[in-house]
């Protein structure tokens, strides 16, 4: 198992559970490195003090928060562990709220928190108590070298923590929104048959990695010595009739549900003929 990224208390009223914290992501990107041209070296990123003209090692770097032009306050370890901040060691509960208040865009990383064997009945409470009231727990932790919001809520029988941006961080607004535009009663209908024709349980295996599967055949072929054909650009988007668009789309929609349905239900016909 890996190692827990923190350790600490989740505390709601009187209640205390004790907890390690696990990363529940993981990038499945292909991974690349950065080579010179020129040769197809590896490059190496250095840290150059441009003043002592060489590189610095890591067990020589500090941190400096710039209060004016090139003055620095140096910031140590030490300074960093006596932040007055309870969220260095407790996640405290401040508030539960409903799940579907918590709009997606704040949503940042996702953690799953593991119970001490001490706390697993505190924790299986806190957990049922989520779920059949469709709560999320609101509060705060320090992690990563800053304080964050996050909310806790119950997924597949684990405890979740997610990380959330803060109000100011987050750009979408009334703002930036395109401005009004008239829709019909007609275009609306059509929409909603559409959405419903589409409309299914949320199945993420059902979405593969399609950029990633396109990018290991790419490299695989250059091995091979092989040149793979150019796929050609997307066509740049018509200004067509909105209506006859979603009356297409309805149609199309209803032949692919339909095709999947007989592919479901055909061999089950006749296996029971």
């Amino acid at each position: 198992m890996s190692r827990p990224i923190w350790k600490g208390v989740v505390t709601f009223g009187m209640v205390s559970i004790s907890v390690k914290l696990f990363a529940a992501t993981e990038s499945k990107d292909v991974s690349m490195h950065l080579l010179h041209g020129e040769c197809n070296s590896r490059l190496k990123q250095m840290r150059w003090c441009p003043v002592c003209e060489r590189e610095v090692q890591w067990s020589e770097v500090v941190r400096g928060y710039e209060h004016a032009k090139d003055q620095y306050v140096i910031l140590t370890e030490a300074d960093m562990e006596k932040l007055p901040l309870p969220s260095k060691h407790t996640i405290e509960i401040a508030a539960f709220v409903q799940a579907a208040e918590v709009d997606p865009v704040f949503y940042e990383k996702s953690y799953y928190l593991e119970p001490d064997e001490a706390s697993l009945k505190p924790f299986a409470l806190l957990m049922r108590a989520l779920e059949q009231r469709q709560r999320v727990g609101i509060g705060k932790i320090a992690i990563r070298e800053k304080e964050r919001l996050c909310a806790l809520r119950p997924l597949d029988g684990n405890l979740v923590m997610q990380t959330l941006l803060r109000a100011d961080e987050v750009r979408v607004s009334e703002s930036t929104a395109p401005p009004p535009v008239e829709i019909t009663d007609r275009e609306m209908s059509m929409a909603f048959s559409l959405i419903d024709l589409l409309a299914e349980g949320f199945a993420p295996e059902k979405y593969p990695d399609q950029y990633r599967a396109a990018l290991t055949e790419i490299i695989e072929a250059k091995l091979q010595g092989q040149e793979l054909v150019e796929v050609a650009a997307a066509p740049e988007a018509k200004v067509i009739d909105l209506m006859e668009a979603l009356k297409a789309s309805v149609e199309a929609a209803k032949k692919r549900k339909q095709t999947g349905t007989e592919a479901e239900t055909g061999p089950r016909r006749a296996s029971a003929g």
